[in-house]
């Protein structure tokens, strides 16, 4: 059975959420879940269900679960990662949405890729502040539970989506907070530096 307008919005909003964290690994269950028919997708995801995509999916996640955990190299990745996490949050959302109104689908397309960049933004942000660290642990656990939190939204979405988009929308309150408090942080090293060196 389709699901309705409103629920794909709320969909929506959860998935964007946790393809800002980790789009490979939203693909691959939003794929797993649409292929196993415990959900079903927009016809304009159905690609998403394809054993290629979900392959591909799966093996990039594979990837990225390890070059995300080094410190320092995990910073560089999420920065190229900027240009594909969002766009393919917005691409998604595009795709979803594609039974509304053109004018609906394009805020929904702006949306999904705003929501993915704040998450994205947070997820950064927070690794900016943890990466110093000499332990690698703190940076490990991190990028662990941003993988749970990606999975566990994405699978919230197919099943409670009005849940789901409400813990998103906390999340996007918590990590615009994330991302003003590390930049504050920042600013206040460099002026110390600037005053120690001046």
């Amino acid at each position: 059975m389709p699901l309705p307008p409103e629920q794909i919005v709320a969909l929506m909003i959860a998935v964007s959420f946790a393809a800002g964290l980790n789009v490979y690994a939203t693909v691959a269950t939003l794929g797993l879940l649409g292929h196993y028919h415990a959900i079903t997708l927009p016809p304009t995801l159905h690609l998403l269900t394809g054993w290629p995509i979900i392959a591909a999916s799966v093996v990039l996640y594979g990837i990225e679960f390890f070059a995300d955990k080094i410190p320092a190299f995990d910073l560089v990745w999420n920065a190229l990662h900027t240009f594909i996490r969002v766009p393919v949050a917005a691409l998604l959302a595009f795709q979803a949405t594609a039974a509304l109104t053109p004018g609906e689908q394009l805020a929904a397309t702006l949306a999904g890729g705003l929501i993915a960049f704040v998450a994205h933004g947070g997820k950064t942000a927070v690794r900016a502040a943890v990466t110093p660290s000499p332990e690698p642990i703190s940076n490990i656990t991190l990028s662990m539970g941003e993988d749970v939190l990606a999975v566990f939204l994405t699978w919230m979405a197919t099943w409670k989506p009005y849940i789901a988009a409400a813990i998103a929308g906390i999340l996007v309150v918590i990590a615009l907070l994330l991302i003003r408090l590390v930049l504050r942080s920042i600013k206040r090293l460099f002026h110390r530096r600037a005053h120690a060196t001046g």
